[in-house]
């Protein structure tokens, strides 16, 4: 079979059998083989008696959410090519015909964009047409270095066997965001196809929570990408507070009227020590994630853990060490000139502060090496035995329960001269 519409379903009475007509018109009029298989997450409508008049096969999903019912239809699908698309009678399932020309052309993935194809008026909410679509696409593209215009259209179309390796798991609306993502990440093959979005004809109001489904959807976009979510903040934080702490430690600044002084060096400090500590959350991050097959492997981390080594990290920790305590005895020294009585903040914090943060550093790359360094230790296979070596066991411990049994069924053999006795 060549492609299977998949189609997730919960309580679609109003238009799941329309969308399965017209998926089999488009069947039979292009000669494509080709199913409709409706996964129903616990439809109480009378959906799935429905959709099966009109020629599709029902999947039933028990567990709850719109990744989970798509991923149970992905899995029971048995075409070759997999198309995906809501059961709302939005979307034209009649239009796949380029979608499928992608896929035999080696795409990967299709993806339907619906700002180029034309959004009809009442389709979509205006706020997510003007805000919601438009924010969380750019910062996929962004985050991912994704081409994709419309991360979220819900018309799509992909390779089943190339889909199932990325090994997709979210069960909510982030679905969508999840298939984009590990598609990119995987380098995968992905286009794009103009499609048009009408106004469903439910007349219920849609499953899809703007504000609680659009945090999912940008909470994972951040989860992901351990560089904007941890990286690129940190180095931010750490190169204002390095410049402005290494300003300060000499004395006041001024710009215009506005005087910087030791209060704006304690903050300068505190966004080393949050930028040093994001950093290193970034490189924790990826390399578990990379560990455990969330992230695709990244050369440039796996060079890094390398020369990371937990010895590195103890010398470098030690030496930062060794400057913060060098801080604190100078300021000992500093406070031993004043007789070890009040000391003027605007002078003594300018010692205390950079030698604190110094320490501060070195405690949390002392531990960022010793967890470095767990992540890193490899999980073996437990030791197994040899299969064919199992196997002669088996064959061996056999032939001795057979030959017990027939030594306790057959007597012994009395000796030759005790029988030639009996019978004289």
């Amino acid at each position: 079979m060549e492609l299977s519409v998949v189609m997730p379903c919960l309580n679609e009475a109003e238009t799941v059998a329309t969308c399965v007509a017209k998926t089999v018109a488009f069947f039979e009029r292009e000669g494509i083989d080709g199913e409709v298989v409706i996964a129903d997450n616990g439809s109480t409508d009378g959906s799935q008696r429905l959709a099966r008049e009109a020629g599709a096969r029902v999947v039933p999903v028990a567990d709850k959410g719109y990744g989970n019912a798509l991923m149970g239809g992905i899995r029971a699908a048995r075409g070759k090519y997999v198309a995906m698309g809501d059961a709302d009678d939005s979307y034209d399932f009649a239009t796949l015909g380029p979608f499928l020309e992608d896929l035999r052309d080696g795409a990967d993935l299709v993806m339907g964009n619906r700002f180029e194809g034309g959004i009809a008026p009442g389709a979509m909410p205006p706020l997510h047409r003007y805000l919601g679509n438009p924010v969380l696409s750019f910062f996929g593209r962004l985050f991912f270095r994704s081409r994709i215009g419309d991360f979220h259209c819900g018309l799509r179309a992909f390779n089943k066997a190339s889909i199932m390796r990325l090994g997709l798991q979210t069960g909510g609306m982030e679905f969508a965001s999840e298939m984009v993502v590990k598609a990119t990440l995987a380098k995968y093959d992905i286009r794009e196809r103009p499609t048009t979005l009408s106004p469903d004809g439910r007349s219920r109001p849609p499953h899809l929570n703007t504000w609680r489904d659009g945090w999912r959807h940008l909470r994972f976009l951040m989860l992901y990408s351990p560089r904007w979510l941890f990286l690129i903040p940190g180095l931010l934080f750490m190169t204002l507070g390095l410049v402005a702490g290494v300003a300060l430690s000499a004395g006041p600044v001024r710009i215009g009227n506005v005087a910087f002084d030791v209060d704006t060096l304690v903050g300068a400090g505190a966004a080393m020590v949050i930028g040093f500590q994001a950093v290193l959350f970034a490189l924790l991050t990826k390399v578990y994630a990379m560990e455990e097959g969330f992230l695709p492997d990244d050369t440039r981390v796996r060079t890094l853990m390398r020369w990371w080594s937990l010895e590195r990290g103890l010398v470098f920790g030690a030496l930062l060490a060794v400057a913060g305590l060098a801080g604190l005895a100078a300021s000992v020294m500093h406070w031993r000139v004043h007789s070890f009585g009040e000391l003027d903040p605007r002078h003594s914090l300018r010692i205390v502060v950079p030698a604190a943060t110094a320490l501060v550093m070195s405690l949390q790359l002392l531990f960022a090496s010793l967890f470095v360094s767990i992540l890193g230790i490899r999980r073996h296979q437990p030791l197994a035995a040899d299969p064919a070596a199992e196997a002669a066991d088996v064959v061996d411990e056999a032939v001795e329960r057979v030959a017990a049994e027939q030594a306790v069924v057959e007597p012994p053999a009395e000796p030759a001269g005790t029988a030639d006795a009996a019978r004289d």
